[in-house]
């Protein structure tokens, strides 16, 4: 890490835990209690703008992703005073969630769902999980026969639609314990699979320009087709495996080799780029264990390595750090890949990663840790720092704290990842987990 003349040495984050500490110190200088319990600014800076318009309550920029963020972070210090910051969260997430507009995973009540269900779980009180239970019904209920013969919510297969509300069915019939909402998730799955094969459509991540075309995650054939590959995972049909296949094909077509690596598009993010298609070759492996598909996450790392990132701004990864769309979403990735496969550069490179966003961070006012950006790179003057999950700094500090648990053989600690990441929750090899202490 370069020399900040700004901080002094004493406000200098050195390790990712720390750093994700200042981020959570910056959270909560954005708190915002009512009778309700606790719900966090999305922007905090005097006339500050957030980058995008999403909910309150959302998992992509609001409490839901805050939520979880803290329960992290008191995993990863140890410390119970964080426990509270996400208690109070929780608290406002369950008063409130019937106030939710829409069903999405990002943006609607299915986030809510696995920030409730989660709190639940590690804050050990039933009422979080009643009110996650609750939320769950009514998204079941919401569920409408489409014109093309199957169900669903919005129509929209990608997983910024309907995919992202079965993603969240799925992990709500596994933490809640309710078979009835993955038979749900299973129908509204299968009308998807039905559809015809995965086509490009336009991007509508907000980071990249309306007329750009996507083979990307959140709005592309990559998300479609990781959630085929889950299916298949869940339940053997191999209709899901054979929809999940065409995707990959047209996505294997679209591929630039780079040298050891590939790339797709132009984009190396989560959202639309590499670090998102890397998810769904990996999901593929780890149903079929076909090596084939492990060696395209290879070298889907590899190009964003052999692009430059993040030392030199691009096309596909300009001046941004959140886990949406930057360096915090390739940290993920690269933890990820080392923790399925236990190859030490992939830990390497995400340390370098790591090292360079920490130096970015802004902190001179001692309160806390943010990161500038220009969500939007069509927008380049377009400037903000925010505390969410997808879009700032709760994201940010959770993809540290994911680093900062890799590694650990010693005292392994599971990892809160959202339904669409494939990778081991324990980020560890599993060599090294089956090595008898010393």
């Amino acid at each position: 890490m370069g020399l900040d003349p700004i901080r002094s040495w004493g406000e200098r984050a050195e390790t990712p835990l720390t750093a994700a500490i200042m981020a959570g110190r910056w959270i909560r200088a954005a708190a915002v209690d009512d009778e309700h319990g606790r719900r966090w600014r999305p922007n905090p800076d005097p006339y500050g703008r957030p980058a995008t318009a999403g909910g309150p309550a959302s998992l992509h920029s609001g409490a839901a992703g805050i939520v979880l963020f803290f329960l992290e972070l008191a995993a990863g210090t140890g410390h119970e005073a964080y426990l509270e910051d996400a208690r109070a969260g929780a608290r406002h997430l369950a008063a409130t969630w019937q106030e939710q507009a829409g069903t999405s995973l990002y943006h609607g009540l299915a986030g809510v769902v696995l920030a409730l269900a989660e709190a639940g779980w590690v804050l050990g009180e039933e009422r979080f999980e009643t009110a996650a239970l609750a939320a769950a019904d009514r998204i079941v209920r919401g569920a409408r026969a489409l014109g093309d013969g199957g169900i669903g919510w919005s129509g929209d297969p990608s997983l910024r639609g309907d995919g992202g509300v079965v993603l969240g069915l799925l992990r709500a019939s596994a933490a809640l314990g309710v078979p009835a909402y993955e038979e749900v998730a299973l129908e509204a799955g299968r009308r998807i699979a039905r559809l015809s094969a995965p086509r490009e459509r336009p991007a509508r991540c907000p980071a990249l320009p309306a007329e750009a075309a996507s083979p990307g995650f959140l709005s592309g054939i990559a998300g479609t087709s990781f959630l085929l590959a889950r299916l298949y995972g869940a339940t053997g049909e191999e209709a899901f495996l054979d929809a999940a296949r065409r995707g990959a094909g047209l996505i294997r077509a679209a591929g630039v080799v780079t040298g050891r690596g590939v790339v797709v598009g132009d984009h190396l993010g989560f959202c639309s780029g590499s670090a998102g298609i890397a998810r769904m070759f990996y999901e593929l492996y780890r149903v079929t264990g076909d090596r084939g598909d492990l060696e395209w996450v290879r070298r889907l790392a590899w190009g964003v390595r052999e692009c430059g990132a993040p030392f030199r701004q691009t096309a596909g990864l300009w001046n941004v750090a959140c886990q949406c769309c930057g360096t915090a979403g390739l940290i993920e990735l690269y933890v990820g890949l080392w923790a399925a496969t236990g190859e030490q550069e992939h830990l390497e490179f995400a340390r370098r990663l790591a090292d360079h966003l920490i130096g970015r961070a802004t902190g001179y006012d001692g309160r806390g840790y943010r990161w500038y950006q220009a969500y939007r790179r069509h927008r380049p003057g377009e400037v903000s720092a925010d505390t969410g999950y997808l879009t700032g700094a709760a994201g940010i500090g959770a993809a540290l704290l994911h680093l900062d648990a890799a590694g650990q053989a010693d005292r392994p600690r599971r990892v809160i990842l959202l339904p669409d990441n494939p990778f081991p929750p324990i980020p560890v090899p599993a060599v090294a987990l089956r090595r008898p202490a010393t």
